[in-house]
């Protein structure tokens, strides 16, 4: 009985509109899972030469507080280390693949289709504001890069070994971990400081109306420390260092769209 209710549930599911999204989605992905491997692959090939390089630079001194020693605990962390950071730069361009295929086969899915003529919802289209989009959100993510490397990251390495110097122990850090921390801040910012884009392109859209998101601005305040909980350090000043960016872009790009929506 449990069983044939459970099967119940699933068949009405993928029946739906946005199972058989789903559904189709899933299997427009499946099909392309070979060019995912050799996008991978190509990407990690490309860059495990010059991740030495990355990791030489990344650990100089004048990157580093005073005081703080870089350690390797273990004879395979430095070649783990080379191997993640490949690693992730392949799956960086795998993870853009799988976005680009989901745009561009989703907004043309007869289910989405319908869906947005109901919600009255005008997509961009191949032109100036799509150029303009794309270029924005690029920029935005190179001034969170900027922002985390030369702002974030000091701030909170000084912070943390003056705590730990202070308490009379040896700062001594694990290469691992200290690439992992700097690493996820970068992540962090750059994905942070698209609030603004997604904010415009929602109102401007007609997804949601300025009021809408003036009366969930408690919510999207909360969503906004729940996501630097997830990408940053598990520290308060870290959590707060990264959601407040994305607080304060969001309001602005509200503010903005106030001022100059006619």
């Amino acid at each position: 009985m449990a069983s044939d209710s459970l099967q119940t549930t699933v068949e009405r599911l993928t029946s739906s509109p946005g199972g058989q999204i789903l559904v189709s989605v899933a299997e427009r992905l499946r099909a392309s899972i070979v060019p995912y491997i050799l996008l991978f692959t190509l990407g990690f090939v490309a860059a495990f030469p010059i991740t030495a390089s990355v990791i030489t630079w990344l650990i100089a001194d004048e990157r580093l507080p005073s005081g703080v020693d870089i350690i390797v605990v273990s004879p395979v962390e430095y070649l783990m280390l080379q191997l993640r950071i490949a690693s992730s730069f392949g799956l960086a361009l795998v993870a853009v693949l799988i976005v680009a295929q989901l745009a561009f086969y989703g907004a043309r899915h007869e289910a989405v289709q319908a869906r947005l003529n109901e919600l009255n919802v005008r997509l961009p289209r191949p032109g100036p504001a799509l150029v303009l989009a794309v270029g924005s959100s690029l920029v935005l993510m190179v001034f969170g890069l900027l922002y985390a490397w030369h702002a974030l990251i000091p701030m909170l390495l000084d912070y943390l070994t003056n705590d730990a110097q202070q308490a009379g122990l040896s700062t001594e850090w694990r290469l691992s971990n200290y690439a992992g921390f700097s690493v996820n801040l970068l992540a962090a910012s750059a994905l942070g400081f698209q609030a603004p884009l997604v904010t415009t392109i929602m109102l401007r859209s007609g997804m949601v109306s300025t009021e809408q998101l003036t009366r969930s601005r408690r919510a999207i305040w909360f969503g906004s420390f729940v996501v630097g909980a997830l990408l940053s350090p598990p520290d308060p000043l870290s959590l707060f260092l990264v959601a407040l960016p994305i607080i304060a872009l969001f309001e602005l790009a509200l503010l903005l769209h106030r001022v100059t929506h006619r």
